[in-house]
């Protein structure tokens, strides 16, 4: 009976802590990943990657503690100039045609107030890898009207491009860099809820 019931207890704490792990993918027909840095000091340039694919693991719906990753295609840099683009996927920049990726690895999704959070993670460039901080607002969960749950969020964050290996540059003759050191990211994702498991 002793043993009976130790392993009725072991069943029993079992069922209590499986938790429903929720899977989100990136619908990317209502999402942006996007940039701006600064052209010759006196104005910004905007450009965006086209091409991604994303993933979000959370436990039920709560986005704290969410597993974060995202893949960008290099080539699909689009900052509406096609020599420009052609340049920064070049040895120059990107060098896309031998580090065709970039991507982000989430560390940590951590809480921070009602609707914001940090994301940390690891974001890899031209095959250099350092850890980014994203400041993210949780703009709401919705159904639409053909019944699937989504989720929309926006991130905003900062980097170095030096530090990334992207160091093409020209000086002006006024002072400052042709093209701005400091890229500040801004992305839109709207999230797709996918399926539920039982983890």
């Amino acid at each position: 009976m002793k043993k009976i019931n130790i392993i009725l207890y072991f069943l029993l704490f079992a069922v209590l802590t499986v938790s429903a792990q929720t899977n989100w993918s990136f619908d990317k027909s209502h999402s942006k990943i996007g940039f701006t840095v600064s052209h010759m000091v006196i104005t910004d340039v905007d450009g965006k990657f086209n091409e991604y694919e994303g993933t979000v693991v959370t436990e039920g719906e709560d986005f704290e503690g969410a597993h974060v990753n995202f893949t960008i295609e290099a080539n699909s840099i689009n900052t509406d100039n096609e020599r420009r683009d052609n340049h920064l996927r070049s040895d120059d920049f990107f060098a896309a045609d031998e580090y065709p990726q970039i991507t982000f690895a989430g560390k940590s999704m951590k809480k921070v107030s009602e609707n914001k959070y940090e994301l940390v993670g690891d974001l890899t460039i031209r095959g250099i890898t350092k850890e980014i901080k994203l400041d993210v607002t949780h703009n709401g969960t919705v159904q639409d009207p053909w019944g699937n749950t989504k989720a929309g969020f926006k991130l905003a964050g900062s980097l170095d491009r030096f530090e990334y290996g992207l160091k093409w540059n020209t000086a002006i003759e006024a002072g400052g860099l042709v093209v701005g050191k400091t890229v500040y990211l801004n992305i839109d994702i709207q999230l797709k809820k996918e399926v539920t498991t039982e983890s």
